[in-house]
């Protein structure tokens, strides 16, 4: 039998009650994620509105004292890569020759810690590097993106120190992971003094801040562990904006008309395929409010949005493999990075997850959270990555 990768990241909500009823009915007939729920929303409503500890302070608390998992077939350390914080997990088995390595950049919108896991006997398969970036809002950003960005380079330029094949190096990512690896191989495209990157896996990513109307956003606008409003309030969160703004974001009103014009040929719901957008309804236009475009600018940068990178990047891209999830409102933004790396004649592989919801490869690796969908994501991603 293959060897799998476990992975264990932190689920990306807060207010995990909010709109349970609207979780796919995986997660909602499980009993063990019903307790988790409760619990943990009891404790962030109670501590975060007695003024206790701030949002993200408590969730990294929470979580990021877990301790890390160990396998006596793995070597793992804690060292730094030009200064950021990496977690490397080599096998202690022999090798004939120098085996493929992944790249993992963590999910958590950028501001909240993420405990990550690998157990289980996959070690014939892979050396892995999970970069530990620092986060908002101690860190403003673009600080995220340039660890990650610095400390691949730093990878790519060491590989074979750690028992890895420079030529076949793989990039993965979760939710704003992906976004850092979307963004990660644009902004390497064009290097020629380091290897390049052989792949990107991009698990239900963020890729766009122009249109939060799109038919995903629509259908699970209230879905537990990552609504359409808690979104836009995680961007602003981030980026370190007034959160006063969110209502203005929803609508659209951060982007000017001849924005919206320019990259409709590229984030528009017509490109969405029709199964996928069962009970649409087009929002009714609205104006742009000039202050909150100001204000907001950082959102139409290819770091943050990478759905907008020029046609001349986008066809440079390695291949690509695109995990997105049903229950997901970020859903479209997966399936309009597909159309467009497909488009510039850049091989995709696609899987789709019906069951699937954001954040629910954080509950892989735990037998009291066991969700089908996990267990398929991690299987795609694995199988993808066999195949470099």
């Amino acid at each position: 039998m293959e060897k799998q990768i476990r992975f264990r990241i932190l689920l990306t909500s807060v207010r995990v009650t909010e709109h349970w009823n609207r979780l796919s009915r995986e997660a909602v007939e499980s009993p063990s994620l019903e307790i988790f729920k409760t619990r943990l929303d009891a404790i962030l409503c109670n501590m975060t509105l007695l003024g206790i500890f701030k949002e993200h302070i408590l969730i990294r608390l929470i979580f990021g004292g877990l301790p890390a998992s160990r396998d006596s077939k793995l070597f793992i350390k804690d060292l730094h890569f030009d200064g950021v914080p990496v977690r490397i997990y080599l096998t202690r088995l022999p090798s004939a020759s120098k085996r493929r390595g992944v790249i993992f950049f963590h999910g958590g919108c950028g501001i909240k810690c993420v405990v990550f896991y690998i157990v289980g006997d996959w070690t014939a398969l892979l050396n892995l590097v999970h970069f530990r970036y620092c986060l908002s809002p101690e860190c403003k950003y673009p600080a995220q993106n340039l660890d990650c960005l610095t400390a691949t380079i730093h990878f790519l330029k060491t590989a074979e120190n750690y028992g890895v094949d420079p030529d076949r190096i793989i990039v993965c990512g979760d939710s704003v992971g992906g976004t850092f690896t979307a963004n990660v191989c644009q902004e390497l495209v064009n290097r020629t003094d380091i290897p390049k990157i052989r792949a990107q896996v991009m698990i239900y990513p963020f890729l766009q801040a122009l249109n939060f109307n799109l038919p995903s956003h629509q259908k699970n606008a209230f879905t537990a562990l990552l609504s359409r409003e808690r979104t836009v309030h995680y961007i602003l969160k981030y980026l370190n904006k007034d959160c006063s703004m969110k209502e203005a974001l929803l609508a659209g009103s951060h982007v000017p008309a001849s924005m919206n014009l320019k990259y409709r040929k590229w984030i528009n719901p017509d490109l969405i395929p029709e199964k996928f957008k069962q009970g649409y309804e087009p929002p009714i236009p609205t104006s742009c409010v000039p202050q909150v475009h100001e204000e907001t600018k950082e959102l139409f940068e290819t770091r943050f949005s990478p759905l907008l990178a020029e046609d001349a990047v986008i066809c440079r891209l390695p291949e690509a493999c695109i995990i997105t999830c049903e229950h997901d409102v970020l859903r479209d933004d997966g399936l309009l990075y597909k159309k467009r790396l497909e488009d510039n004649d850049v091989k995709v592989t696609w899987y789709h997850i019906e069951e699937g919801f954001h954040g629910t490869i954080g509950f892989f690796g735990y037998s009291i959270f066991s969700f089908p969908s996990s267990s398929k994501i991690v299987d795609h991603a694995v199988n993808f990555i066999k195949g470099f």
